[in-house]
């Protein structure tokens, strides 16, 4: 696995929101924020799930959020205030691996995170 300088790794962050625009305006804030240095958008996807002793579908946008392991706990934290959701969707995948160029952009992204 390819590494940063400081020993943070690359990790992909999954959440989804109920409609494109709220999860534009999340993406948005966390880069802003430099929580992730990339949030990409995939709206109308279908969630099937239980919520409140029933079976549900519903549409979202799913996003998906490019950050480093240094950030995880700040940015679970702020996803947490942020999101629409009661339970947001908050996992994380590793990064198997990447270009050297991509990882060199990314971790340039986060560089003066909160």
């Amino acid at each position: 696995m390819q590494e940063h300088g400081s020993g943070a790794q690359a990790r992909i962050v999954l959440t989804t929101e109920s409609t494109l625009e709220e999860a534009n305006k999340l993406g948005r804030t966390l880069v802003e924020e430099r929580l992730v240095a990339c949030a990409t958008l995939l709206p109308v996807v279908q969630s099937i799930y239980h919520w409140n002793d029933q079976i549900q579908s519903a549409p979202e946008t799913m996003v998906l959020l490019k950050t480093s392991t240094e950030n995880l706990k700040a940015l679970e934290s702020r996803l947490k205030e942020l999101h629409s959701y009661r339970v947001p969707e908050f996992l994380v995948l590793p990064v198997e691996s990447g270009s050297a160029a991509y990882l060199q952009w990314l971790f340039g992204s986060l560089a003066g995170a909160k």
